[in-house]
């Protein structure tokens, strides 16, 4: 049985031309279902490391952890720090299966890479979901990584290969380990289905949150290992 639900099945409907906003529930004065008041009061990253996406008092460095040891992966593009509202509508879509919050973070993070594009910003040749494990996906019914990396798929233009990185071992959730066991608990945790269709493309792993970045990092350093030429992360939010 498939648990992630398919494209002919609208978790919304995005083509009304009246949209009211999902946060505020007032008219929107855009074709998001966000108003604009709400769109601005949104906790935008800023200033960022360089390389993770670690929010910083100042633009144009690099954290004190990168310096001390580059990540597999080349950079980190975040539209916002996790925090309220992004935090809740992130947990309401992945916990909750809300899906239209999901719809939403995902079109908003798409004006984001769009923008990221026209200031210089490489595409990615394949665009890869973080995968879950088995009995992640049995409980939860779906993978809301996927479903980020669908539609902006659809929006951005650029294929994505769902099946590619898979999880090989079940492992224990991530939100209430350290650092250092988030890093113990990913060894050897995912896999590839076809390392050929890798070697030598720009690769973006697609996700929800980056926190300690270990998942990215497990992520990159394999597909590196497979020669992917450059991996960098794609996230709504970072921790």
């Amino acid at each position: 049985m498939r648990c992630q639900p398919t494209d002919n099945k609208a978790v919304y409907n995005w083509l009304k031309t009246n949209q009211h906003c999902l946060l505020c529930d007032e008219p929107s004065d855009s074709p998001l279902a966000l108003c604009g008041d709400c769109e601005a009061e949104l906790p935008w990253l800023g200033s960022h490391c360089l390389n993770c996406a670690l929010p910083l008092p100042c633009a144009g460095l690099t954290c004190g952890a990168c310096l001390k040891r580059s990540p597999s992966f080349t950079r980190v593009e975040a539209a916002w720090r996790y925090s309220f509202p992004v935090d809740s509508l992130i947990t309401r879509f992945k916990h909750r299966a809300q899906w239209p919050l999901g719809r939403l973070l995902a079109e908003l993070l798409s004006h984001h890479l769009q923008h990221a594009f026209s200031e210089g910003l490489a595409k990615a040749d394949l665009l890869l979901p973080v995968p879950l494990s088995r009995q992640r996906l049995r409980q939860r019914g779906f993978n809301q990584a996927q479903m980020l990396a669908d539609w902006l798929s659809h929006s951005l233009q650029l294929p994505q290969a769902s099946e590619l990185l898979v999880r090989s071992h079940d492992t224990p959730a991530q939100q209430q380990l350290t650092a250092a066991e988030r890093k113990r608990n990913l060894r050897r945790a995912f896999a590839l289905t076809d390392e050929q269709s890798i070697k030598g493309r720009h690769v973006a792993l697609i996700d929800d949150v980056l926190t300690t970045g270990a998942t990215a990092e497990a992520c990159a350093k394999l597909l590196k290992s497979a020669g992917a030429k450059s991996v960098w992360a794609v996230t709504a939010a970072r921790d």
